[in-house]
C-alpha cells in the first residue's frame, strides 16, 4: 500500500479517518460522476475526477492536512471524504465532508467524522478560525453545520464570489 507520509490517523467510536489512498479512486470518481455531488463541483467527467482526486492527494503533500478517507473499524470501504481544506485561492481554512453513499446518510457518519476533524483543527493544527462553505440548496450540509454548532456568516467571503454560497463559521467549544 502507499501512503502518504506523516498522515495522521484519526479515530472515532465507530470510524477511521485517513489519508486517501490509491484504492479509494474508484469510489471518488464513481461520487463525483453521479448526481449526488451536485453540490460538490460535480457531476464531473471521469477525467476531471481523476484529475480532482490528485488534487486531493496533493493538498496533503502541499498543506500538510487535507480530507481523509472516512470507513468503519474493520472495514476499509470508503464511505466519503471528511477533513481540512483550504486551496490558495480562498480566503479561509475548511472543515468539509462528502459523504458517497446515501446509505451512509443518517447514521451520524458526518457529524461524527466533522467533530473529529474540528477537533484536530483547534487541537493540533492549531487554527484560530474554522468555516465550512455550503452551496445554496443541499439542505442536508446546512442541517449538519447546525448540529455541529456553527452558525451562518452573511459577512464572510466565499471561495468563488461569481458562485456565492453560504459559509458556516464554527466556534472552539461548540460542542463541548
Amino acid at each position: 500500500m502507499i501512503t502518504l507520509a506523516n498522515t495522521p490517523t484519526l479515530q472515532t467510536e465507530r470510524l477511521t479517518l485517513r489519508a486517501p489512498q490509491p484504492q479509494d479512486a474508484d469510489a471518488f470518481i464513481a461520487f463525483y460522476a453521479s448526481a449526488r455531488s451536485q453540490f460538490v463541483g460535480g457531476p464531473m467527467p471521469e477525467r476531471q475526477a481523476w484529475n480532482f482526486f490528485g488534487t486531493e492527494l496533493g493538498h496533503w503533500v502541499m498543506r500538510g492536512f487535507g480530507m481523509f478517507t472516512v470507513t468503519r473499524h474493520g472495514d476499509d470501504t470508503p464511505l466519503g471524504i471528511v477533513g481540512h481544506w483550504y486551496p490558495v485561492t480562498w480566503p479561509e481554512r475548511e472543515v468539509g465532508w462528502v459523504l458517497f453513499d446515501a446509505k451512509s446518510e443518517g447514521q451520524g457518519i458526518a457529524f461524527e467524522a466533522a467533530k473529529a476533524c474540528l477537533a484536530h483543527a483547534w487541537d493540533t493544527l492549531k487554527w484560530n478560525t474554522i468555516v465550512s462553505y455550503i452551496d445554496r440548496g443541499n439542505d442536508a450540509s446546512v442541517a449538519l453545520a447546525n448540529r455541529l454548532g456553527a452558525t451562518l456568516d452573511t459577512e464572510a467571503l466565499p471561495p468563488k464570489p461569481e458562485d456565492p454560497c453560504y459559509v458556516y463559521r464554527h466556534y472552539r467549544g461548540a460542542l463541548a
